[in-house]
């Protein structure tokens, strides 16, 4: 394999920057709809307006052709972990502080160790598992079940973003198995798309809202900036190495806090921000992990 050039390793770095900041802009513009938009309407708007940027990645992989699958429960897998994953994270974003939101969804790559063991058949030593014990330690930190009133994040919107995570991490395993099995990325993240937007139709119709002119501006950047984000980061993880771009992914902590704090005055407290350095930091080390016994293998 080809070791990427300077230049393709600083458009990586600049490509996982930019995704990081789009989906914080994406998850700022969920917030600013005040829950004014059912869940899932908002799903439904978040799939359907990433379709018009998605396309050309179809057209590029030859066409309609690309959609053909023989592995169609494993597109329905990924659909429902997918669609959990994102409700419960617009869930977050419309009744917790933003960087709370984007520091509990880093505790996805705790849940795939944990869940590697059963499902992939992989072994994680005691660095790895201290460092999933550490990480939900900053978890408790951040929540603080023992407080009768809580911190500045409430206990059950965090179980509602944590078990997202757990399903985004079901969801991670379940790509993999597809790659394993020949299925092309097009037709992944096509299909999700697809099949979240028909999902969340038929559940939005009960209880149909229809948007104001500056909600439905909010939705449609909803949608194509999170496609736009989607596509910055297959990217960097195209162009550069692994262990180059992971970090920065962490970067998105930095944008969620700085519009939360400039736009609905919410800053962390210490308890907060330690759980966060924490939890960050696990993470961190599971990848550093990860990258030592992926070069020993």
């Amino acid at each position: 394999m080809q070791t990427p050039t300077r230049a393709a390793r600083r458009r990586a770095i600049l490509a996982i920057l930019g995704a990081a900041i789009l989906f914080a802009a994406a998850a700022a513009c969920v917030k600013a709809l005040h829950g004014a938009v059912p869940l899932a309407q908002l799903v439904l708007f978040r799939s359907l307006f990433a379709l018009p940027v998605l396309l050309p990645l179809l057209r590029r992989a030859g066409g309609w052709r690309a959609l053909r699958t023989p592995n169609p429960a494993g597109h329905v897998w990924r659909t429902v972990f997918g669609l959990i994953g994102m409700a419960t994270a617009f869930y977050g974003y419309a009744t917790m502080p933003l960087a709370a939101v984007t520091a509990l969804g880093f505790t996805m790559p705790l849940f795939l160790t944990l869940l590697a063991v059963p499902l992939l058949g992989e072994t994680v030593g005691w660095r790895r598992g201290s460092a999933v014990l550490v990480g939900f330690c900053g978890v408790l930190l951040m929540v603080r079940p023992w407080e009768a009133a809580g911190g500045d994040v409430p206990l059950a919107p965090s179980l509602a973003v944590l078990a997202g995570s757990l399903s985004w991490a079901l969801a991670m395993i379940t790509i993999r198995r597809m790659g394993e099995a020949g299925e092309s990325g097009v037709s992944i993240v096509l299909w999700f798309a697809i099949g979240a937007s028909g999902v969340a139709a038929i559940a939005s119709l009960p209880g149909w809202v229809w948007p104001s002119g500056t909600q439905w501006l909010l939705l449609i950047g909803i949608g194509m900036v999170s496609a736009l984000a989607q596509l910055l980061m297959t990217e960097a993880y195209r162009v550069g190495e692994p262990t180059l771009v992971a970090p920065f992914e962490y970067s998105g902590i930095v944008w969620t806090t700085l519009l939360g704090a400039l736009v609905w005055a919410e800053a962390p407290d210490l308890w907060d921000g330690a759980g966060i350095l924490i939890l960050v930091g696990s993470g961190l080390y599971i990848w550093h992990r990860e990258m030592q016994l992926g070069l020993k293998r």
